[in-house]
This record gives C-alpha cells, sequence and structure tokens, in this order.
C-alpha cells in the first residue's frame, strides 16, 4: 500500500473512475493520504462523485508518472472521523477553503480491498493487494 500511495502522491492527478447509474464517469483527483493503515481520497459530500460511491462503491484509479502506470480496483468506504479529514487536510492546506474538519461536507473514503496493477512498456507487470 505504501507504494501505491508514494506512486499517486508522485503522480500529484490520478484518475479515479465511479458508476453513475449504468454510466463511467471519469474525473481529475489529487487527494491521498494513509490514515489508520488505510489508504484513503478526500472529496464533499455535495458533489456528485460522493453520491457515486456511496451509491456503488466499486471504483478505479489509474494514475501515469510518464514510464509507469498504476490502475488500482477497490471499494471506496467511508471513513467518518473527523480526525482522519484533518489528517487529510494538514496534507492539502490549500483545500482549508473549501472544505473544514467536520463541516459535514469534507468527506474521506478509504481504498479497501484493493488490487493495484503497476504497468510499463518495458517490464512486466506487478500486481499488489490490501
Amino acid at each position: 500500500m505504501e507504494e501505491v500511495y508514494k506512486f499517486l502522491k508522485a503522480c500529484g492527478t490520478y484518475y479515479l473512475a465511479t458508476m453513475d447509474g449504468d454510466q463511467p464517469r471519469v474525473r481529475p483527483f489529487g487527494t491521498v493520504d494513509v490514515y489508520n493503515g488505510q489508504l484513503t481520497i478526500q472529496t464533499g459530500r455535495k458533489k456528485d462523485v460522493a453520491q457515486q460511491m456511496l451509491a456503488n462503491p466499486k471504483v478505479e484509479i489509474c494514475a501515469f508518472d510518464g514510464q509507469r502506470w498504476l490502475r488500482v480496483a477497490a471499494k471506496a468506504v467511508e471513513v467518518p472521523e473527523v480526525d482522519a479529514q484533518e489528517h487529510m487536510l494538514n496534507g492539502y492546506p490549500h483545500l482549508r477553503g473549501a472544505y473544514t474538519p467536520g463541516d459535514g461536507n469534507t468527506m474521506i473514503f478509504a481504498l479497501t480491498e484493493a488490487t493495484a496493477t503497476f504497468s510499463s512498456f518495458t517490464e512486466p507487470s506487478r500486481t499488489v493487494r490490501f
């Protein structure tokens, strides 16, 4: 999991796919953290992406660092603790203008039951699970 975290953090932007009914939705994301031993992401409860993950927690992430790419298939599970929100926002202080721990909008999701595959054109793919 730590390797996945470091890869996503280094990329800065990754792409999160959710399901909206029977229609896939993909958007750029940039928050990633490790909280209580879980890989977590952050969004706002008011956003469509949050509602999509609550309705169908199966998600996929894709990131590319210029040479290798990472695909993560996981289940997004809400982490309701305000401490998780505080921990995330400490790593992304520029988001504090839009989010405040305990505001009822800030949401943290842990990526559970995850399968992460590192790939490139020059090396065999490698899969890790967490």
